[in-house]
């Protein structure tokens, strides 16, 4: 029991360190994008999203050794076999570098190809988007190397520094903000190669933390080809279901560029800003949890995995509901005060992406549980199949005229069923409960959600669209959620810890200002 106390405490903490990461991301991301949005342009903005955008559907190549590389890191540490942790990490390093490689050869011969005979850019601005396009492909080239370094970090719940990186990031996209405007040349060409400083800055960093922290990220040109092959089959099926995640993402904003252009394309980038700020308050829950999920699984102790499991999936989509649906509910007004120029159908990229984020948050700690197993065919085809057919049916509806909207719609319906699909193979292969998750999770957010929601909108279409409304609406919002999570999302268990934490926390703030 004192283990899993001190367990739940390590989550709480790094969870807390995280949120702070995130809260500061998130205020500056709300200035940076709205001053970068007005410094380039609708039109160019689209381009930088577009572009990059495509570039990082090359990441394919490599992004499913990177959910191997963070299983296996943090699965030896786990079963405490310290040893071998220099042999994975080396060879997860040189397997990013022998990728990132082949990634440069695709890129600059078909991906440039693509890039200037076939995406709808103006032929004046195609040479900016080239040095995008090269710049993208450097960006993502650090961040593939710098993947196994982030996983030893986060195998070692080393939140902390985790943050302090992330914060360090955010503050070098701020100082780019405010050098921008000085700048007299090309400023999409000049955003693009500011931003690369700043990931050569940070791959920098990381890089000293991880030497002066951890023994085994001594790096050294090893592989160990037993190990090599064990990661190539593991990362072999979960190619399928990453590569069909990417192409659902990157495709449908490439089929957007074709069938709307680049101003379309800047409307759902800045949706993707949103959910990004958003969503990774309850990214970073299940990053502090993630390890938990897949050491306990390593040590056979299934009882606290499968409780992780209920528990991360509820909390972390009841912190990303209060969080979003204030949003979802004045999102035009939001948006009025956020941008100067807000591009058309930004409002319904918006609400239906936090509804994606939603659905996608349920999914989160099932995703982990099923790659701590190994046992990951069927769930890698299945899950594959389901994602790639957003594409294809995406497709269809924009032939035939439907809004851009239509390719979210897809994309949540088909997310939909992918839950269900994780929950019958969860139940095989450790024993989850799928009527308990569907009545604690599924039915309790959705509950929570209709009883917070129905009073905010009725207020939201009565009220004029102003400042006062705006406040009270989203007062009311964000209280009506907080009383639902507690009162109806929380078991009595649950809400005797939340008093007995916000009792001591008073007790403490209370006598340090005595003091």
């Amino acid at each position: 029991m004192s283990d899993v106390s001190s367990n739940n405490k390590r989550i709480a903490k790094n969870t807390l360190a995280l949120y702070f990461r995130t809260f500061f991301s998130l205020l500056v991301s709300l200035y940076t994008s709205r001053i970068i949005l007005n410094e380039l342009g609708v039109t160019d903005y689209g381009i930088y999203n577009v572009v990059g955008g495509f570039v990082g559907m090359f990441v394919i190549l490599s992004s499913s050794l990177s959910g191997a590389i963070s299983r296996f890191l943090t699965f030896e540490l786990g079963k405490g076999n310290i040893d071998k942790l220099n042999n994975i990490f080396c060879t997860s390093v040189n397997i990013q570098i022998i990728l990132s490689i082949l990634i440069i050869i695709v890129s600059e011969t078909l991906g440039l190809w693509f890039l200037s005979e076939k995406l709808n850019i103006d032929p004046s601005r195609m040479f900016a988007a080239r040095c995008v396009f090269h710049t993208s492909v450097i960006v993502l080239v650090l961040d593939l190397i710098t993947i196994p370094y982030n996983a030893i970090i986060v195998a070692h719940e080393h939140m902390k520094a985790f943050a302090y990186l992330g914060i360090t990031h955010t503050l070098l996209k701020l100082l780019i903000v405010f050098l921008l405007p000085f700048f007299f040349l090309d400023k999409l060409i000049v955003y693009s190669f500011l931003l690369l400083t700043t990931y050569i800055v940070i791959r920098i960093l990381n890089g000293i933390y991880c030497k002066r922290h951890f023994v085994e990220t001594k790096w050294r040109f090893y592989i160990d080809k037993s190990l090599m092959k064990e990661m190539f089959a593991f990362s072999g099926w979960t190619f399928i279901g990453s590569s069909s995640a990417i192409l659902r993402d990157q495709g449908s904003n490439i089929l957007l560029n074709l069938y709307a252009g680049p101003v379309v394309n800047a409307a759902r980038g800045i949706a993707e800003q949103v959910n990004g700020a958003v969503n990774s308050f309850a990214s970073n829950f299940m990053t502090a949890v993630n390890p938990q999920i897949t050491k306990s699984y390593a040590a056979n102790d299934k009882a606290y995995m499968l409780d992780l499991i209920y528990k991360s999936a509820k909390f972390s989509l009841y912190l990303l509901l209060f969080l979003s649906l204030p949003i979802i509910v004045e999102t035009p007004y939001i948006l009025k005060i956020w941008l100067k120029v807000v591009p058309e159908h930004t409002i319904w990229f918006v609400r239906l992406i936090l509804l994606f984020a939603l659905c996608d948050s349920a999914s989160r700690p099932l995703i982990t549980a099923i790659l701590a197993t190994g046992n990951i065919k069927n769930y890698q085809l299945i899950i594959g199949a389901f994602q790639f057919l957003c594409l294809p049916i995406s497709y269809f509806f924009l032939e035939r005229g439907f809004p851009p909207e239509i390719t979210l719609i897809v994309a949540l319906v088909l997310n939909l069923c992918c839950l269900v699909v994780r929950l019958i193979l969860l139940r095989k292969m450790i024993g989850l409960s799928v009527r308990i998750y569907i009545k604690n999770v599924v039915c309790r957010v959705g509950l929570i959600g209709i009883v917070s929601s129905a009073l905010p909108i009725y207020m939201s279409c009565r009220l004029s669209n102003n400042l006062s409304s705006f406040v009270v609406v989203t007062g009311l919002t964000l209280v009506i959620t907080l009383l639902s999570i507690y009162f109806i999302g929380c078991s009595s268990s649950e809400r005797y810890t939340i008093k007995n934490a916000l009792l001591n926390s008073y007790k403490k703030l209370i006598s340090s200002v005595i003091c």
